[in-house]
């Protein structure tokens, strides 16, 4: 039997690859570090990006999304 990470049961390696991706995406727009590891898989990450495109601040684009 393989043993797992702490903390990471259940979790894939390719669902760890996506979640650091969507973390970065998130960072590449100013979202700050702890934000983005918390909302990556439960934003889309393509409406913040809009949204600080059109000059929404960050944490404001991050309640709006979720």
């Amino acid at each position: 039997m393989k043993p797992t990470q702490a903390g990471h049961e259940g979790i894939g390696r390719d669902d760890l690859l996506v979640h650091a991706w969507r973390v970065s995406q998130l960072r590449r727009l100013g979202v700050p570090d702890l934000l983005a590891e918390v909302h990556a898989d439960h934003v889309d990450w393509h409406q913040i990006a809009q949204l600080v495109q059109r000059g929404c601040p960050v944490r404001l684009a991050i309640r709006i999304a979720c």
